[in-house]
């Protein structure tokens, strides 16, 4: 019994990793040393509650919960907030090599959305779930969600226009 549920974790871990941490660097705006927490995290949960995964309706939308229980729990963490371990401390702050502005500032401004907010977001317009696969994949209502996308979308155009005024982009004369 227990070579089975090893061997099939296994399987999910080999078929289903890739999508699991493409979702997770989503959910955390980017940061790809987080994205792997939370992929770790989620799949040692699911190791432990391998029966009740096996028992899912719908294994992709538990996959997706695990991914946001986890973003939260992390994000509740005391010395999270204090403390960022880095490799070598840089005077400035470094951008990824290849990476477009347009999409450091898409990044940047998910970073500012709340753990709920960003999967809402996140759920809705880059996996197109619909609102009732969102509300079920975050165990909250539809009108949460809704609200949720909403605000979530509000502060990102803001903090979009904020990291890039629009003004800069006008020819010389039209500027105000």
């Amino acid at each position: 019994m227990r070579d089975d549920k090893e061997n099939s974790f296994h399987e999910l871990v080999a078929r289903r990793r890739p999508g699991m941490l493409r979702t997770a660097v989503l959910l955390a705006a980017g940061d790809s040393h987080l994205a792997e927490d939370l992929v770790q995290a989620t799949l040692t949960k699911l190791y432990v509650n391998w029966s009740a995964f096996q028992r899912a309706r719908n294994p992709d939308a538990y996959i997706r919960r695990a991914l946001v229980n986890a973003l939260i729990d992390e994000r509740r963490r005391v010395w999270r907030h204090r403390e960022k371990p880095v490799a070598e401390l840089p005077d400035q702050p470094v951008a990824e090599s290849g990476a477009d502005p347009a999409g450091q500032a898409v990044r940047q401004a998910l970073r500012e959305l709340p753990p709920r907010m960003r999967a809402a977001v996140v759920f809705r317009y880059f996996y197109d779930l619909d609102v009732a696969e969102t509300a079920h994949a975050l165990k909250c209502s539809e009108g949460n969600v809704k609200s949720q996308t909403a605000r979530g979308l509000d502060r990102l155009r803001d903090a979009l226009t904020a990291l890039s005024p629009v003004e800069e982009n006008l020819p010389e004369g039209a500027r105000s």
